[in-house]
């Protein structure tokens, strides 16, 4: 009898539209918590003193009840509710805020259960990944601020999220800059009712955006591995043992979420399949963890992530790591912009003090010095043939040539090979001159201004390669070259994919826009300060004895020398716009339309990035030891 009379009492209930009710108490807990603000006369009461957890809490578990009582994937009142009057947005505001005292970790809180206990997607909608990002941005940013415990487990149900759901990457993996420009497509739309007003009025309401800045998760993960709470993140992952507390379980799995199985299950495959828009997104993102991650155990999974674990010479075409091929190629992107933003992201990376990036980017294929001539060619018997005016002169095997051109007094300085050196190795004053000398007199024009010298350049270069040696002491690298007898290449030379794509760039540069050629240049003067011998002798020696169809950064620049001479010529008054386009690169005169601008700045590029290789193997020295 009574169990009849409780199943007749719950069909009466269900009668009275309980979704109705359910609104009703979900709208009234929230006008109670914005009510406080209007009511509230002590700032000094901590949030837990209030009734905003206890009403939070009652929002919470009317959601989740709400969507139990749904059919799957249907959005209820309540839910809806929750979008279209931007509740989260006012709780991020709140919590930012930190009104009353205590609130952020009241916010987190909230944040987090409603994440991981309503199974309804989302993170898709604007009004929830838009409030997520920016309470990301607050996530270690103030360490030791108390609120740790629950930055970890709000950045671990995002983690998780992710795990569910890889196509999240596009709301949650993206940085403030992006936000502040164009968004993410939305894909449930909620649009605020027409009419709708903030629940805290226009002040909450127009609250500015926060400056711009690159954070996202990976970037809150690191800032939280280095609060002394979260100490731990910086070891091996640990497995929870009894007794310990929720911040160790939550900070377990966050450590297991950036390890490669994160980078390589969920991020690579989405980095692969990005269109070109979220390709210069991502890249920018990627950029800024790259600067902010400090621990070794993070470095060391990032730089696999984005490097692969190989590290013998590459073979031509090879693409053992997917995502390593297409971030090099994205270096030699048909567009501009995420040429130049891949470029940003390997200087970043060579920055970074860890001896695998220059390891596979380079030296994995100097290592056997392949590209020296190991035998010369066996003389003629039949003498020395005379030159045939119709062939062009080879200029990859014969990068010191002087001639070849018409004769328009463009004088090249002539560069002597010593026959004593047949590996190389001329003398510091040889090589700085060799640089110095290659961009002939008259398509000069630092010297024509004040700022002329390269003085500055050596200052920069004492200072960058000091460093660079200091960052590479503990690597074991050979202070000489490994002798010639004791290397034994495996088939014809090749520099490896990134140097390639770094030295076609090069070869660009007087087709190319300024800010990219500025780009190459400083990522190519970044691998010649590194100490490594190999890589020395291969970007800073002018006299080196190229292998056949073998190049070095010295030929690639002798080329575009060549090429420089021919086309100036078909330039009127090339000298006096040369000059124009430095002052205007300078500030000194405002900026005009010209003809053939870019390739006037290419020139002065130029010039000044044989400055700078010179100033560099002037202060590095000579490599030492036998060639």
């Amino acid at each position: 009898m009574l169990s009849r009379l409780g199943a007749l009492l719950q069909q009466a209930v269900e009668m009275r539209e309980p979704s109705l009710d359910l609104l009703e108490a979900f709208t009234e807990h929230w006008k109670g918590i914005t009510g406080y603000y209007l009511e509230a006369t002590d700032e000094s009461v901590p949030a837990r003193q209030t009734d905003i957890p206890w009403r939070l809490k009652q929002m919470l578990d009317i959601l989740v009840y709400e969507e139990k009582q749904r059919p799957a994937g249907e959005t209820g009142p309540c839910l809806e509710y929750l979008l279209q009057h931007k509740v989260l947005e006012t709780l991020g505001t709140l919590g930012k805020a930190e009104y009353p005292p205590g609130m952020r970790q009241q916010v987190l809180l909230f944040f987090s259960r409603v994440l991981g206990q309503v199974q309804h997607p989302l993170l898709h909608y604007l009004n929830v990944h838009r409030p997520v990002q920016k309470l990301l941005q607050l996530s270690g940013d103030h360490l030791g601020s108390g609120t740790e415990k629950e930055e970890v487990q709000f950045a671990a149900v995002l983690c998780a999220k992710i795990k569910q759901d890889p196509t999240l990457l596009t709301h949650i993996l993206e940085g403030k800059s992006v936000l502040n420009g164009k968004r993410a497509q939305e894909l449930p739309a909620c649009p605020v009712e027409e009419g709708a007003e903030h629940p805290l009025g226009t002040a909450a309401a127009a609250e500015p955006s926060p400056p711009r800045r690159d954070s996202n998760l990976v970037t809150a993960l690191v800032g939280l591995s280095k609060s002394k709470r979260c100490a731990h993140l910086h070891g091996p992952r640990r497995h929870p043992r009894h007794g310990e507390g929720q911040l160790e379980v939550v900070a377990d799995a966050i450590s297991e979420a950036v390890e490669e199985r994160f980078f390589q299950g969920i991020l690579q495959p989405q980095l692969l399949q990005m269109s070109e828009l979220d390709v210069l997104r991502a890249t920018a993102v990627l950029t800024g963890t790259v600067q902010q991650i400090r621990a070794p155990p993070l470095l060391h999974c990032l730089v696999l992530f984005l490097l692969g674990p190989d590290r013998h010479p590459e073979i031509p075409g090879d693409t053992p790591h997917p995502l390593r091929t297409q971030l090099i190629n994205r270096c030699n992107h048909l567009s501009d912009e995420i040429s130049l933003a891949s470029l940003r992201l390997f200087e970043e990376l060579l920055q970074k003090p860890h001896e695998h990036v220059t390891h596979s980017l380079a030296l994995r294929n100097l290592e056997a010095r392949g590209y020296l001539q190991r035998n010369p060619p066996a003389p003629d018997e039949r003498g020395p043939l005379e030159p045939d005016p119709e062939d062009g002169l080879d200029l990859e095997e014969d990068p010191y040539f002087t001639d070849g051109f018409p004769d328009a007094g463009f004088g090249m300085a002539k560069i002597p090979l010593p026959a004593s050196a047949p590996s190389g190795k001329g003398q510091v004053s040889e090589v700085v001159s060799s640089f110095l000398c290659l961009v002939p007199e008259e398509a000069k024009t630092s010297s024509c201004m004040e700022e002329g010298g390269y003085d500055t350049y050596v200052h920069d270069a004492l200072g960058t390669v000091q460093a660079c040696r200091a960052s590479a002491a503990p690597w074991g690298w050979p202070p000489a070259p490994r002798p010639l007898d004791a290397c034994h290449p495996e088939g014809t030379f090749y520099e490896g994919h990134f140097l390639k794509v770094l030295f076609d760039r090069m070869a660009q540069i007087l087709d190319q826009p300024y800010s990219l050629n500025l780009q190459v240049t400083s990522v190519l003067s970044r691998l010649a300060t590194f100490p490594h011998p190999h890589l020395h002798e291969y970007l800073l020696d002018p006299y080196l004895n190229l292998a056949p169809g073998c190049r070095s950064l010295f030929s690639v620049l002798v080329r575009v020398i060549g090429d420089l001479m021919q086309r100036l010529q078909r330039v009127p008054h090339f000298r006096a716009k040369l000059l124009l386009v430095r002052r205007q690169l300078m500030g000194l005169v405002p900026g005009e339309q010209m003809d053939h601008t870019m390739l006037f700045k290419g020139v002065v590029v130029l010039e000044e990035f044989c400055k700078e290789l010179a100033a560099i193997a002037l202060v590095k020295g000579p490599p030492e030891g036998p060639p």
